[in-house]
């Protein structure tokens, strides 16, 4: 793509010196379309040009000087007609650097807002709509491609080139300044004190009882958002609060009213929030410090998962009042780590969530295994992830399994964030799905290798939000997953499930140091015992719901209730 990208400008320039119009207009063409497929077609090759000072705005410009050499091969360098077509091509880059300064200035407006907000009235701030998505570019992109009428032009001699230049800068004018009336109408947002003073009203008039709090990276949004529908269904007002801009972009699909504060001493002194009560956190991060120091919020950590991974017993839990968990495994996993969480502050509260998961599977003519590994986690220390030394062996032995399976693969979101290798495990996962996909296509009738039965199947990767892992559950038969919340979760289906042995541990120790895996299959490295977690025979259905009740609590009263009661119980002050 560099050197189709690249090697239209020596052409253009032989072209312009020949001088040979008609070869310059096709090779000009042919560069513009490889200038609109390049980014879509390799996403790091634009900032990988513009780290050698081949960016784009020099590519066009070098575009430009060559059409401006066709102008005087063909019309004379002395020719007015050369003189204005100059000024003209000129004269659009400084209309493109007044847009992008006017984009600017917009994003930077609303960028710099004290409070964004959600699911919130906020109309007496008068926020101006958004402008069309190309107009707001502060990239300016689109301005640069008017020069095809002066480029495009040159073909055809110096007056229609000087005439394309005309058009391209009147039309590049009028849309620069039709982003003023926005930058106008968005000036009030910098007032700081007003725009504080609006939203705290409106969160007042709202009266929020409880916070659900989370900061971290877009990526992990799914921590607080497996959270919405619980506090959706509880009793008391419920708000959510954000740190970091656009994430709430991420938590789409929620009533919850939502703030996000990026600044510190905003959130300490966001008034608003006083009369609530309870301030749930999801994850343990720095910058929970700036909530956790209001002193008239009880605060109780409920964390995004609930396994016997380090997190769910990290010592940084002991800041909170209280920890949630979700039954008496998660009191055990803190009892024995001995992090300075007092036992008479943790309460077992269930896991709402797992209110839809069925313990049927979907009932197709064949099996359906999910695959659903872990991250390479922040440190060694915290690695289970077996994408990366068994992940492509146990998608292959699946693909290749006979009666033939269908494979759901759903990998962690987080997937990739500090081990690339374990990104280049995940695209080893999925070109090979897709090429099992892609050979099953193709073949039309048995006899080129591929059953009826098994066209019918059709893989499943899972790279996003959607499908949630919870609607994967419902549609497999069979799980193998790492030591994470997905294999306690995928207990409340009580269907049978693998756990991988990353770290080769005997077995006696591995189930003593995660309970989660009593009621599964162990897979070593080798994988010798996938064969029989596939075809064997089912033993361990009573374990699972055994290690069930001892993970989530009781069946009844059912895990809102009871989480329900644990809210009350803050608000009654016990």
């Amino acid at each position: 793509m560099i050197a189709a990208l690249l090697g239209c400008y020596p052409a253009l320039l032989v072209t312009a010196l020949w001088p040979a119009p008609l070869l310059f207009g096709a090779v000009a063409v042919a560069s513009y379309a490889v200038e609109c497929v390049a980014p879509h077609a390799a996403r790091p090759l634009p900032d990988l040009l513009g780290k050698v000072h081949l960016g784009i705005t020099l590519r066009f410009a070098v575009r430009e000087t060559l059409a401006l050499l066709l102008v005087a091969r063909t019309a004379g360098a002395d020719s007015p007609w050369f003189v204005a077509l100059a000024a003209g091509v000129l004269a659009l880059h400084a209309v493109r650097a007044l847009h992008t300064g006017l984009a600017m200035r917009l994003r930077q407006t609303l960028s710099r807002m004290p409070v964004t907000t959600r699911n919130i009235d906020v109309s007496a701030l008068r926020i101006p709509k958004m402008p069309p998505r190309r107009l707001r570019d502060a990239r300016s992109v689109p301005f640069l491609y008017l020069d095809t009428l002066p480029v495009l032009g040159a073909v055809h001699g110096a007056v229609l080139a000087t005439l394309g230049a005309g058009v391209a800068l009147v039309a590049g004018l009028v849309a620069a300044l039709a982003l003023i009336p926005y930058v106008r109408r968005a000036l009030p947002l910098t007032d700081r004190a007003n725009v504080l003073r609006v939203i705290g009203e409106q969160v007042e008039r709202y009266a929020p009882e409880i916070i659900l709090y989370f900061s971290g990276a877009t990526a992990a949004a799914y921590q607080a958002r497996m959270w919405l529908p619980t506090l959706e269904r509880l009793d008391r007002r419920a708000i959510v609060v954000l740190r970091e801009r656009g994430m709430a972009a991420h938590l789409e699909g929620t009533s919850l009213p939502m703030v996000c504060i990026p600044s510190s001493a905003d959130l300490m002194s966001f008034r608003a929030l006083a009369g609530a009560r309870l301030c749930l956190y999801v994850a343990n991060v720095g910058r929970n410090v700036h909530m956790l120091r209001i002193p008239t919020l009880r605060s109780a950590f409920l964390n995004h998962g609930d396994s016997d991974k380090e997190a769910s017993f990290n010592p940084f839990s002991r800041v909170y009042d209280e920890v949630w968990v979700a039954g008496p495994a998660g009191r055990d996993r803190y009892r024995k780590a001995k992090v300075g969480v007092r036992d008479e502050n943790i309460h077992e509260v269930g896991r709402p969530q797992l209110e839809g998961i069925s313990t049927e599977g979907p009932g197709l003519p064949y099996r359906t295994v999910l695959y659903a590994p872990t991250w390479e986690g922040w440190n060694d220390d915290l690695f289970h992830t077996s994408l990366i030394t068994m992940g492509p062996r146990i998608v292959r032995a699946l693909l290749d399994h006979r009666p033939p399976l269908r494979v759901i693969y759903k990998p962690h979101p987080l997937t990739g964030h500090r081990d690339k290798s374990a990104t280049r495990a995940h695209r080893k996962i999925v070109a090979m799905i897709e090429a099992a996909e892609l050979a099953k296509s193709k073949a039309r009738h048995p006899s080129h290798g591929t059953g009826e039965e098994e066209q019918r199947i059709r893989h499943l990767i899972v790279d996003g939000p959607e499908p949630h892992l919870y609607d994967c559950f419902n549609e497999c038969d069979l799980l193998i997953s790492d030591i994470s919340s997905v294999v306690a979760d995928f207990l409340a289906s009580e269907k049978p499930y693998a756990v991988t042995n990353v770290a080769g541990l005997p077995e006696s120790a591995f189930h003593e140091r995660y309970p989660s895996a009593e009621a599964g299959v162990l897979l070593g490295e080798d994988l010798s015992n996938l064969a029989e977690f596939l075809d064997g025979d089912d033993t361990l259905a009573g374990a699972r719901v055994k290690l069930r009740s001892r993970l989530f609590g009781p069946e009844y009263p059912d895990a809102l209730t009871r989480f329900n009661a644990a809210v009350e119980r803050v608000f009654a002050g016990s």
